[in-house]
């Protein structure tokens, strides 16, 4: 089950069966595995994404980036996975999408931080 025990003892306590916590732990599984496969399918297909990512070698407000792959893999609510880059990439660690346009991903190490992602600057 995806809850921990003081999580699924709370909600207990708020009046949901072990049937019904076992139903909602089930749900956030499924849509976790649905928000990743909206992500890999927001950068399938693209060359190119722009970002709002901070870079010391870009003057740019939105930075253009050249994108091999996005590979991810959930466990349970955990988004998690690599996002590759023509000549470098970055772990990721969480991600939604927040529109049709513009994608929002956790990056891991070198980053450390929220980006967002757009196939068009104006998205941005």
């Amino acid at each position: 089950m995806h809850f921990d025990q003081r999580t699924q003892a709370a909600l207990r306590d708020a009046g949901l069966s072990t049937d019904e916590i076992r139903e909602v732990s089930e749900a956030v599984v499924e849509a976790t595995r649905e928000d990743a496969d909206a992500l890999e399918s927001f950068f399938t297909g693209l060359d190119v994404v722009y970002s709002d990512m901070d870079q010391a070698h870009s003057s740019a407000e939105f930075p253009e980036h050249a994108v091999e792959y996005l590979d991810l893999f959930t466990h349970a609510d955990d988004i998690r996975g690599y996002l590759r880059f023509d000549s470098w990439g970055v772990p990721v660690e969480g991600g939604r999408v927040l529109s049709d346009d513009v994608v929002e991903l956790t990056l891991g190490s070198t980053v450390d931080g929220r980006v967002r992602f757009a196939a068009d600057r104006d998205a941005l």
